[in-house]
This record gives C-alpha cells, structure tokens and sequence, in this order.
C-alpha cells in the first residue's frame, strides 16, 4: 500500500486557551492509537490520565504515558480521544481514524473522508436499541 501521511492539527481539548499544533501524522492502520512526542505533549500542556504498556513492531515492550483528552483534526472531521506519548512522529492509528470517520485510499496513497459520509462522519451502534419513550 506504501506509506500515508497526513497533515492533522492537534489541540487540547480542555484547555482550548492553549494553541493548536499542525503535524504530519503517519497514518497506520495497524496501529490502534494516536501517538505524540513528549515535544507535543508538553506543548499542549496534556494532562497525564495514566500509562500503557505498549509492544512495538519489533514486538518489545515499554510503558509510556496516556494524556488526553487531545482533539484530532482534519477535513474538517474531529475526535476526542487519549494519545501515548512516544517516539518523534505523530501517528495516526485506527481508533482516532475510525472515530473521524476517514479511511486510506490504497490507490492514491492518501487519507480520505468516507465517501458514504462526504458531509458528515458516521458511526455505527450494531446491537444498541432504540431508546423507548413513555407516552
């Protein structure tokens, strides 16, 4: 498929008095998380929520911290979600893709909105019922 990358903006989400920083994100559908530079992490002034213990693709193991709550933008699409803090690059991993609703286009090497959501990002409830109304 080849390598993805993606300019996204990253904010904290409640401190939005902190400015917003614009990266390069590699985007990796492999990958389940947002991960950020301590660099990023200090910029937004993230608050440390706890750690993980993350396996890298060499498969070995190491704690790093979890902040949050970071937004994630682009397309005008956004998330609110947790980020480890690791590594020198912003990647953008499946669950903050699937939570803007975004997808690779294998062809063209690009991330792109959902085509069956070109105007809003969708979700899906499987197995949730409707909420019942007393009348």
């Amino acid at each position: 498929m080849g390598i993805v990358y993606q300019d996204i903006r990253l904010s904290n989400f409640g401190r939005p008095e902190i400015g917003e920083v614009d990266a390069k994100a590699l985007v990796d559908t492999g990958a389940l998380e947002l991960c950020i530079s301590p660099l990023i992490a200090k910029q937004l002034k993230l608050a440390k929520v706890g750690e993980r213990e993350v396996t890298t693709a060499d498969g070995r193991k190491q704690r790093v911290d979890y902040v949050g709550a970071i937004k994630v933008e682009c397309f005008g699409r956004s998330a609110i979600i947790g980020a480890l803090v690791m590594g020198d690059q912003v990647l953008l991993g499946a669950v903050p893709m699937e939570s803007m609703d975004v997808l690779v286009d294998p062809a063209r090497h690009r991330l792109i909105p959902n085509p069956e959501n070109p105007t809003t990002p969708g979700a899906l409830a499987m197995g949730v019922l409707p909420v019942q109304r007393d009348s």
